[in-house]
Parts: C-alpha cells; structure tokens; sequence
C-alpha cells in the first residue's frame, strides 16, 4: 500500500469505491468523439484490416494443423446468440435486445486469447519464414506446415507470461508449428490449464507470485537468446490488432441477424479485462468501424480492477491495485492481473464509455443462470461481462438516459463470452453444481 498514492487519489469516487471493494462504475470522462480520436492514435482502420487479411492467407494453415477449424474454412471464429430468457431474468427494465459473443467456444484454444495469441504467433512465422526464404507472399501458407519448416521453427523458441487463457492460446498454437514453446504461469492460473499446455507440447514454468512476476522472469528469460521471441502481453501492437480484427467479424454477424447499427440503433459491448489487451484491441476495432454509434465498457472483478485504478488516477501501468490496498486476488483467474497496459490504458482514454466492477461472490450465480437459462457454459472470468446488469443496473440505465437519445429499444447490448469451452468436465460439473441437478444431468 502506498499511502501517497491514497492521500493524493483516494478520495476520486470510483477509487474511493475501488479501495473498500465496492462494485462501481466509472463513466470516462475524456471520452471523444471517435472519428477525431482515430486521427490521432498510433494505429488506424488500415492496421487492422492488414491483420484480418493476413489471418484470410493462413486460413489453409490453420486447417492443416487444427481439423476442427475446416468447418469454418480455417477461420477461428464464435457464434452470436440471442439470450432472451436471460434478459427476462436480469434486464427486463433494460431496453434493447441481449446477445452474447460466445469466445469461450473459439476453435483451438477456448477463449478471445485465441484472436490476439494465435494472431501474433502467425505473424512471427510469416516474418520467420520470409526472411529465411521458406516462403513468399505469393505462396500457399499450408506449406509452412511441412517438415522442413517444422525442424526450422524447432530452433525458435516463443514465450509469454500468462495467467492462463493468452498462454493456452500461445502455447497450443506455437507447439503445434514446431516451435519450442515456454509458458511462464503465476500462481493464479488454474491446474488445469497447466497440464494441458503440457499434453500439447508447451513447457509450463510456475511462480508462486502474481502475473506481473511471470511476465518478468518471461522477458528476461527470452532476452537470453537471440532465437527466442517474447509475447508481451502488456505492450503488444499484434496481439491487439489480432483481437481487433472481432470487430468486423462481429458486425457481419449482426447484419446477418438484420441489425445495423446507427444512431438510432447503438450497441453496447461489455467486455471482461484483465492486462487489457483483448478488451481494447475489441473496442478498438468496434470504434473504427462504427464510431460514436457503438459504447463500449470494460468489467472487472473488485479485487482487480487495474484498469478503473490506472485509467481514473491516469498513472495508468504506473500504478498497482496494490498501491491502494487491494490484494489483487480474485476467483476470476483470467482476470487476476494487479498493473494494466499502459499501451491500452493511454489508447482507450478517449474511446472507452467506461468501467463497470463486480465482486467474486456473483460470478457463481451468472454461471448457474447462463447455464440453466440458455443453456450456455462459460468460465467465471467471463461471467464478468455481465457486471452492468447484474450489480450494475441503475448506472446503465442511467448512462443510457444520458448518451441514447430517441427510441432506446434499438440498442443491441453484446456480453462478450471471454472463456469457457476448454474446461474439463469434472470442473464444470462442480462449478456448475446445482444447475446440473436442476436440469437432471
């Protein structure tokens, strides 16, 4: 605890809220207009479609080394689902229409992380590959599939400091090219996740500190080699270009449903956060595409909440939850990160509507009723997403009385589903506990 750091921002509301482990929310106020913000960020609507065009020319690959990706013609991609029965439980008084992005069932790694982990592993192995000739631009990318190029890319190692879904991702699809995979995992990752990064071929190494500590030892552990490759969670411009890319896959969706969003039609996107790069790199892509049309929210648990502590005080990657107290222990593992991104944190300062918190003792409860109203599993990290209707109701609504002029029921509200379809059945089962009985499973 840094007492300097309470006496100076303590008594901001949402930090005030934040340091007695209070569910809050925080609307931003250096929220811009979209179109003057994008002119001034580092990145633009060009970057992000170079990535969705790059991910279109690995597709062959991806369904060379991932079979169950052939469906989708190598596209990693979830479905958007209408949860009705869930809307009439929770947001009955909330206008609009609920759906949920369902990223815990992308193919390959179960979570959003397979967007920006598998991404900047791909595009590693392009640069890889084209500067040591194994390939041109003009090729077909299945090639890279061969043994040639799998004994080249076993003299490259690639790490990443992970709390577990981003070193799933990494993991799977590295050690799946040929690569020689390191996983460093703090002490908040779950067992499970561990072994199968094992089974798929990935060395797991385990700290007994927190996400930042990991982070560390992967850093300084790769810069001891020159063939090593590190995934900065924190800092990455491919990783978030790579979860960017959700945008225009999620507006085609949409439009395949009838909903095109306008003034009169906004959407609403809640996103679960934990580092911040899947959440912005989302919000990112959503702003450059639909502008002042689309709010988006980051939620996080209370125990957690780096993003609502750096973006309010605006120290950013400067300060820890733990500067103010906070323990930075949470059920929401994927979540358990006590320092955000910096990188995202600045980016996000004038496009981000705000942050919603919710506290671990909900998230069972979302769980069971996603579970029993719909019929969908997702891991407790995701059930964050659900923070603004489930503690957070009269603050949406009251955001939405404020920035929604007109009719209200046009807005499309997306929970973004960040985890879940990898969690093994003995888990769930227990996770899910009474739901089970109730349906007689």
């Amino acid at each position: 605890m840094d007492t300097d750091y309470i006496k100076r921002y303590g008594k901001l509301p949402a930090v005030a809220d934040a340091i007695q482990l209070k569910e809050t929310f925080r609307e931003n106020e250096k929220l811009q207009d979209a179109k003057e913000a994008l002119l001034k960020m580092p990145l633009s609507s060009r970057d992000v479609e170079d990535a969705a065009l790059r991910l279109d020319k690995f597709a062959p690959l991806i369904m060379r080394l991932f079979p169950e990706t052939a469906c989708m013609k190598g596209q990693i991609e979830s479905p958007l689902v209408e949860i009705k029965s869930f809307k009439r439980n929770y947001g009955n008084n909330v206008p609009g229409r609920f759906f949920i992005k369902q990223d815990s069932e992308l193919q390959v790694a179960g979570s959003v992380k397979a967007r920006g982990g598998i991404y900047e592993v791909l595009k590693h192995t392009e640069d890889l590959a084209l500067s040591a000739g194994l390939i041109d631009r003009e090729d077909d990318y299945a090639k890279l599939a061969s043994t040639r190029c799998r004994e080249f890319f076993s003299r490259h190692t690639i790490q990443v400091g992970s709390t577990g879904n981003l070193g799933l991702s990494i993991g799977i699809s590295a050690a799946a090219l040929g690569y020689r995979t390191i996983i460093h995992m703090s002490a908040d990752a779950k067992q499970w996740k561990k072994d199968l990064l094992r089974k798929k071929g990935a060395e797991v190494r385990e700290y007994e500190t927190d996400y930042l500590e990991a982070v560390k030892q992967g850093r300084e552990d790769s810069a001891k080699s020159k063939n090593s490759y590190f995934i900065d969670d924190e800092n990455s411009k491919d990783l978030f270009l790579g979860y960017a890319v959700a945008a225009k896959r999620l507006k085609a969706q949409l439009e395949e449903k009838g909903i095109y969003t306008d003034a009169e039609h906004p959407l609403f996107v809640y996103i679960p956060c934990g580092v911040g790069g899947a959440p912005g790199g989302i919000t990112f892509g959503l702003k450059t595409l639909f502008d002042n049309n689309v709010h988006c929210f980051f939620t996080e648990p209370v125990r957690s909440c780096c993003m609502l502590i750096g973006m309010a005080t605006g120290l950013h990657n400067q300060v820890s939850v733990q500067d103010f107290g906070i323990d930075g222990k949470t059920y929401a593992d994927g979540l358990a990160v006590s320092r955000p991104s910096g990188f995202v944190g600045e980016l996000m300062e004038p496009l981000l509507s705000g942050i919603f918190t919710i506290s671990d003792e909900r998230l069972d409860s979302i769980l069971r009723d996603l579970y029993t109203s719909e019929g969908i599993y997702i891991e407790p990290s995701a059930c964050a997403a659900f923070a603004p209707v489930v503690c957070g109701r009269e603050q949406l609504k009251g955001y939405i009385e404020k920035h929604v002029h007109g009719q209200k029921d046009g807005i499309t509200h997306v929970f973004w589903a960040t985890g879940g379809s990898l969690v093994p059945e003995c888990l769930r089962k227990e996770l899910l506990g009474k739901a089970y009985k109730e349906l007689g499973q």
